[in-house]
């Protein structure tokens, strides 16, 4: 199939890219490049640097092309940042979408994989989330992602879109030649490997007085390139007839930041400052995966789950880009 990933330059993104190729996928990225990295991009993938609310750009794009399906791996992703900013995250978060759709169905392209977040669930009342959890978002970026979900369906039942929704939890981890590269970087894991490079000078904690054992929050981690190849199998279920559906992408297991910390001192070998901070607004205590319909229904499961070895990889990664992708 020939495969469009809006986003592909990114973190998610560019993995994915890489795994649809690896699967005999022939695949173009569009990405504005805003946070997203051209170096990202691997090779054999056509980058179109253009966004994806521009309808002429979507009209060239799907006129040159003959797009078989959509990923969709794009948008801001700071919770922090929406709560300050939510008219921005609308803005970008649901229009670009609408604007995608609505150009696929112009071109009868009829598949469309949706990279949502566990952030839909906001404070859950039960451990492990499973997908019939109602969605209840906490922040702006949550709820952005909650009304594009609540749109597909839509989409699916008036004009026969097709789609599965991928709602990941934490990704982490990285290979040799892709890595986690936000700027600024607000994710706790590659904020401790730049503290362990001595590119930062601590940790900013945020929150040690939530219900938890410790008081810091529990995340469920799953290694970027695992959360990538459930991006293949969906598409893979869609193009055998699959119906549409939504599924949740975790290793369903919890760890505090505090645990998480501890591992990446041992991974390293450096000591890692941390300094405690206030909770940060519209972050929940404890989101942890229930997987089991993706297991049963996409044949995915995790092979990375230990943590040490998701922070390993992500540590090779920073200690050979200490600067990141390079710029241009």
């Amino acid at each position: 199939m020939h495969v469009l990933v809006v986003g592909g330059a990114g973190y998610l993104g560019s993995v994915t890219v890489e795994r649809l190729l690896d699967a005999g996928h022939q695949v173009t990225v569009l990405d504005n490049l805003i946070a997203g990295h051209a170096a990202a991009v691997h090779r054999k993938a056509e980058l179109v640097v253009a966004d994806d609310r521009d309808g002429e750009a979507l009209n060239r794009l799907f006129s040159t092309y003959q797009i078989d399906a959509v990923v969709y791996s794009a948008g801001y992703i700071q919770a922090g940042e929406s709560m300050r900013h939510p008219d921005r995250y609308f803005a970008n978060n649901v229009v670009g979408p609408i604007c995608l759709i609505n150009a696929m169905l112009a071109r009868n392209v009829k598949f469309f994989i949706y990279s949502s977040s566990a952030v839909v669930y906001g404070e859950p009342t039960i451990t492990p989330i499973d997908e019939e959890t109602s969605m209840q978002p906490t922040n702006p970026y949550g709820e952005s992602k909650a009304i594009v979900e609540r749109m597909l369906r839509w989409y699916d039942s008036q004009h026969g879109l097709r789609y599965i929704s991928l709602r990941h939890f934490n990704p982490a981890g990285a290979n040799e030649r892709l890595g986690e590269d936000h700027r600024p970087e607000t994710h706790l894991i590659p904020t401790l490997l730049k503290v362990a490079l001595g590119q930062r000078a601590a940790l900013a904690l945020y929150g040690t007085d939530y219900p938890t054992p410790d008081g810091t929050c529990i995340r469920d981690y799953v290694h970027v390139f695992d959360l990538a190849y459930a991006y293949t199998l969906a598409l893979e279920m869609l193009a055998k007839g699959g119906p549409s559906g939504i599924y949740n992408l975790g290793c369903g297991r919890g760890l505090s930041n505090r645990e998480v910390i501890e591992a990446a001192r041992q991974v390293t070998g450096e000591s890692i400052t941390v300094q405690e901070e206030e909770r940060r607004p519209g972050e929940p205590a404890i989101r942890v995966a229930s997987t089991e319909r993706a297991r049963v229904d996409l044949g995915w499961t995790p092979r990375i789950t230990s943590i040490e070895e998701i922070i390993e990889s992500a540590w090779r990664w920073q200690q050979a880009h200490p600067q990141g992708y390079p710029e241009g």
